[in-house]
């Protein structure tokens, strides 16, 4: 078996493809405003005016998703310290990279916030339970190296995106949705950093890399995954199409696995070659099961649209 890098040798010897891609994301990068996207005409005193559950406009899904974004989006702190101690190299481009994609990312939790507030569209007393709650919480990514820390955030990131910007569709709010395209494409310049990352490591560490794609994509969770009532927010977010498994398949996993070549590399180790072939077994099966999913959501659909028929008639 080959001799796999430690972090401090992976790092040092991707750096500068660190700074290059740095320097990429700055030029690509647009500065943006939350109060831009707020309307703040809308805004009531909760004192003279308590928030009541019939004050929202979005459906109770989009509700829903925008409640478990925006959560996700707090936990930022607990982010911040597993990146920054993933990368680990003061005064370097990666610390450059962890300081400036936080900075970005912070943005996301502010608009998210004041719209939902000023909108009414959320119980703000739940809003400040659920963020109490979920950085109580905290993220742990569980001593993940670099290199399966990269593979991960380089999911996440897309899973993310699409995640923000299927939630601005569905709500039927052209406010909501300027909101999540806007945060979306933050989301996209941060998976292509660490995507291209990934990229520039298969070629130094390719069994490395194989191994640590797929232990993240068959471990895969959403960074959100720990915070209270996940579960029964997912499935709700599922059965809407916003995020499902089809989705999270076809939209998220496969894209960049054909970005990265990661079935068509060669001369990889015995190690790496059998985790490849665990990897594409994995997929196979989560594929038959987002198909089972959509099948079962399309009989209740039917059966739900039969009934309101019936009554109607």
């Amino acid at each position: 078996m080959a001799q796999r890098l430690s972090d401090a040798e992976l790092l040092a010897e991707l750096e500068p493809q660190a700074e290059a891609f740095l320097e990429r994301h700055l030029k690509m990068t647009e500065t943006w405003y939350p109060h831009d996207y707020v309307p703040y005409g809308d805004g009531r005193d909760f004192q003279a005016e308590p928030w009541t559950p019939d004050q929202p406009t979005l459906s109770g899904v989009a509700r829903t998703a925008f409640f478990v974004n925006l959560m996700t989006e707090d936990n930022l702190p607990s982010y911040h310290r597993e990146i920054y101690d993933m990368f680990g190299k003061k005064d370097s481009a990666w610390m450059t990279w962890v300081h400036r994609w936080t900075a970005e990312e912070g943005r996301h939790s502010i608009v998210l916030r004041d719209y939902l507030v000023l909108t009414r569209n959320e119980d703000p007393v739940k809003l400040e339970d659920g963020r109490m709650a979920v950085m109580e919480e905290g993220y742990d990514k569980e001593d993940k190296n670099a290199l399966r820390g990269m593979a991960y955030v380089s999911f996440q990131e897309l899973a993310t995106r699409i995640s923000h910007r299927n939630t601005g569709r569905y709500s039927g709010d052209p406010v909501a949705d300027r909101i999540m395209e806007r945060i979306s494409k933050d989301e996209n310049l941060h998976m292509i950093f660490y995507r291209d990352m990934m990229e520039s490591a298969k070629h130094v560490d390719p069994n490395a890399v194989v191994e640590a794609v797929a232990d993240e994509v068959m471990g895969f969770q959403m960074p959100g995954a720990g915070m209270p009532d996940f579960n029964r927010m997912a499935i709700e977010i599922a059965k809407a199409g916003i995020y499902d498994l089809r989705v999270h398949h076809d939209d998220v996993i496969w894209p960049i696995l054909r970005k990265w070549g990661i079935f068509e590399m060669e001369g990889l180790d015995e190690s790496a070659e059998k985790r490849r072939e665990e990897l594409a077994g994995f997929l196979s099966g989560l594929d038959a099961m987002a198909t089972r999913f959509e099948e079962k959501r399309a009989a209740k659909r039917a059966k739900a649209e039969a009934r309101e028929k019936d009554f109607v008639s």
